[in-house]
């Protein structure tokens, strides 16, 4: 009988072989990304066509497109542990870095129901590198093609900062009322902050208060009773 360990890495190699057969026919605006949510922090352990958003193998989870909805797919497969069929968000928009992409995202539950990895696409239908990619087809076969040096991997540090400000700045500045704040770890729930080690410390620390009244917040938003936080 597989343990959960091997069980696990075991759809993992299998959906790595998936990518990389893949990887040989998609086009240059097609990215495809598997997730091991056991290391959010070193999450992306396989990737096509990584150059769209500047990530590679290492990469951290929150180094994703801004507002996607596989994060949703993500806390909501978390919180409920009845079965363990995938779960899939299917063609929805994001945007990165000012371009608009269709994406879709599957959630693998092992078992016991508890998601362990997450395979990603996403297509950029922006058009414009499309055509440019198009363009670099038509150069004489001798011409080497330019060279983009590939970004720093993103710093999970910073990332985290970036999607706490933002929560913050979406709910009020300033002495925020209780509804704020649960609306400010709404956004950071969204954003995948909370499935990253230490996330819950920083959120409350932003909101000037506990860890246990941000468990509250999540507690609330899932629509399950909680006690009375106490800011």
């Amino acid at each position: 009988m597989l343990t959960l360990a091997h069980e696990r890495q075991l759809t993992l190699n299998v959906l790595k072989t998936a990518l990389q057969a893949l990887g040989s026919v998609v086009p240059r605006n097609v990215e495809i990304l598997l997730h091991d949510l056991e290391h959010p922090e070193r999450s992306v352990v396989a990737i096509v066509n990584g150059e769209l958003s500047g990530r590679q193998v290492g990469s951290p989870i929150l180094a994703a497109p801004e507002q996607d909805q596989g994060f949703k797919a993500l806390m909501q497969a978390a919180a409920d542990q009845q079965g363990c069929d995938p779960v899939v968000l299917p063609d929805y928009p994001t945007t990165l870095k000012g371009r608009s992409l269709r994406s879709a995202t599957a959630i693998y539950r092992d078992s016991t129901g508890q998601p362990f990895a997450s395979l990603c696409v996403n297509t950029d239908v922006t058009g414009l590198d499309a055509a440019m990619a198009f363009l670099r087809h038509l150069q004489p076969l001798g011409a080497a093609p330019a060279t983009v040096p590939g970004d720093e991997p993103a710093d999970m540090t910073a990332l985290m900062a970036g999607i706490i400000q933002d929560a913050l700045q979406r709910s009020g500045q300033g002495r925020m009322t209780k509804q704020a704040k649960v609306e400010a770890v709404r956004v950071m729930q969204e954003r995948g902050l909370f499935i990253v080690k230490g996330g819950v410390e920083k959120a409350a620390e932003a909101l000037g208060v506990t860890r246990y009244t941000v468990y509250n917040y999540l507690e609330q938003l899932r629509g399950e009773p909680a006690a009375a936080a106490r800011d």
